[in-house]
């Protein structure tokens, strides 16, 4: 709901605030006081072209700006998220500057925004309906959409069997056209992965085994050394005939030690100290001796080990740069290669899907069109009845539901819906956009408003002087119907007709000043009396004449309202 909007420079109102609540709001005033002003800055405020004579005489810029409530969570409010705008408290500020110059600048949620967002933002929240206005419902999918909330539960219930069938069937093409517009890449894929395995399983490596080689790579090549170097430390620790050997020497140590023991206790346990040396040193001895009778010196078997070690070398290069990655690489090689060898499988699957799906959702669309047509004749008999109370007895409505032959089902159905009106007997129904006059085609949209007032989905509507061309009971219907509709959305009207004006809930006064070089405009809101000397002067052009003032009261009366 629109909460506050504020003018200021713009046309002939130097400044005006209004504070709008809701129910039914009119706008009056005197021609020429800038009545038309407000739905103007409605205009801005939806991202609607600006035009530099919007600005006040004398001054720079003209500002807008309006405060609306939004639902939380709503997608407007992550309109204004995404332009990078905040919603304080459930509350989406917007506005617009213009300056004499012809620049133009938005704003949404206190950052600059491009005039298209404020479209975005707008678009859902209010529908604006005046002789010169592009009209919410001239768009085709907005007459669908208003054809399908009248009909109801009877199309929500279809709908909720074909949304999901569509949804599928969409999934399931674009899944068959990946498979068949990308069969060659697949098989070159196939091939690639294919020749990859094959090398793989040709040199069959397992886990660690490149660690191995490493290390009897390194034994199998320097093994004459090793072998060397192992026996001459074998000899130096335990060489029996030369005495210099350690295992001699620390027998010698232990032996002279062993004579004096029992004397002194430190000497003693470096005593024990050289008996465990001597043990260490004959366990020492020994490995040395068995690893000299372990290494061989192989050179075919060290080919064998180079050769290997070339081959998993290879692998890594190509799938590495680890063995680990290389056996990694392979089994995943080999999940994808069982997914592509059932590629042609699932193609025929789709296929098979494909065609039940589509018999499905043909059949659901064919349903939706049943429904749609049932609805369509009330829905114009309801409209038909609301124009002949608008003074429009001639006027008729016809909503088309067609499905052109071969039309492919898209999220909505197969069915193209376009509202038909003719204004006078013997003329032939005409799209609404080419049919009606700006005050016919005000009343036309006020009457399907009206119809489908409990089903809106937009919870403002603005009516730019629907009125026209109308007067005595016809004018009390408008109001009466926009008062209706009103008990369901904020309605905001500018009229001219005191029989329209008296059905509001607030009414606000758009009041012209001139001191004889600059005129003035600015808006206020009538209660009590000052209500009472509005509508006397709109029903006879002077606010103190008695009989009016009877007449204006007479009239508040009569729409429900009380005057104080």
């Amino acid at each position: 709901m629109w909460q506050h909007l504020r003018l200021s420079s713009l046309g002939v109102i130097e400044s005006a605030e209004l504070e709008l609540e809701s129910g039914f709001s009119v706008i009056t005033g005197e021609t020429g006081a800038g009545k038309t002003m407000v739905v103007t800055a409605l205009g801005l405020l939806r991202g609607e072209r600006a035009d530099a004579g919007l600005v006040r005489q004398g001054t720079a810029t003209a500002r807008i700006e309006a405060s609306i409530a939004v639902p939380e969570g709503s997608d407007v409010a992550q309109v204004v998220d995404d332009a990078g705008g905040e919603v304080e408290d459930g509350v989406i500020v917007l506005g617009r500057a213009l300056s004499a110059q012809g620049r133009s600048r938005a704003f949404a949620g206190g950052t600059t925004v491009p005039a298209s967002v404020l479209s975005q933002v707008t678009d859902g929240l209010v529908a604006v309906h005046g002789q010169s206005d592009q009209h919410r419902l001239l768009r085709a999918s907005a007459q669908r959409d208003a054809l399908d909330r009248f009909a109801g539960e009877a199309l929500v219930e279809v709908m909720e069997r074909y949304g999901p069938a569509f949804e599928r069937l969409r999934g399931v093409e674009s899944r068959l056209e990946e498979l068949t517009t990308h069969a060659q890449e697949r098989a070159r894929e196939l091939d690639l992965l294919t020749h990859g395995l094959s090398e793989v399983d040709a040199t069959a490596p397992e886990a660690g085994e490149d660690e191995l080689l490493v290390a009897e790579e390194g034994r199998l090549a320097h093994a004459e050394a090793l072998v060397r170097a192992a026996h001459v430390a074998h000899e130096a620790l335990s060489g029996e005939l030369d005495e210099s050997s350690a295992h001699l020497r620390v027998a010698a140590a232990s032996s002279a030690l062993g004579e004096v023991s029992g004397h002194d206790p430190t000497l003693d346990a470096l005593g024990q100290r050289v008996g465990e040396l001597a043990v260490l040193l004959d366990d020492v001895a020994g490995e040395l001796a068995a690893y000299v009778d372990s290494v061989e010196v192989d050179p075919a078997r060290l080919a064998q080990v180079q050769e290997r070690r070339a081959a998993l070398t290879t692998l890594q290069r190509k799938y590495g740069p680890g063995l680990d990655d290389v056996l990694a690489w392979a089994e995943e090689s080999r999940r994808r290669v069982a997914d592509l060898d059932l590629d042609d499988d699932a193609i025929d699957a789709l296929r098979a899907e494909r065609e039940e799906l589509a018999g499905v959702v043909q059949q659901l669309a064919a349903e939706l069109g049943r429904v749609r047509r049932e609805a369509a004749g009330r829905l114009a008999d309801l409209v038909g009845a609301e124009l002949t109370q608008l003074a429009m007895p001639s006027a008729r409505l016809e909503v088309d539901v067609r499905t052109p032959e071969g039309a492919r089902p898209g999220p909505h159905g197969a069915d193209e819906v376009e509202l038909l009106f003719s204004a006078n007997p013997g003329s032939a129904p005409r799209p609404v956009s080419r049919g009606a006059s700006g005050g016919e085609l005000s009343r036309l949209m006020l009457a399907i408003e009206v119809v489908l007032a409990d089903r809106s989905t937009v919870p403002t509507m603005v009516f730019d002087e629907v009125d026209a061309g109308i007067g005595g009971g016809a004018a009390v219907e408008v109001g009466r119907r926009l008062a209706r509709l009103a008990e369901h959305v904020q309605v905001l009207a500018v009229t001219h007709l005191p029989q329209v004006a008296a059905f509001a809930d607030h009414h606000f006064h758009v009041a012209k000043s001139d001191d004889g070089s600059v005129t003035r405009s600015s808006v206020v809101e009538l209660t009590g009396q000052d209500r009472v000397e509005e509508l006397a002067r709109m029903l006879a052009g002077q606010e103190d004449s008695a009989t009016a003032k009877a007449h204006a009261t007479e009239l508040l009366e009569a729409a429900g309202h009380r005057v104080d």
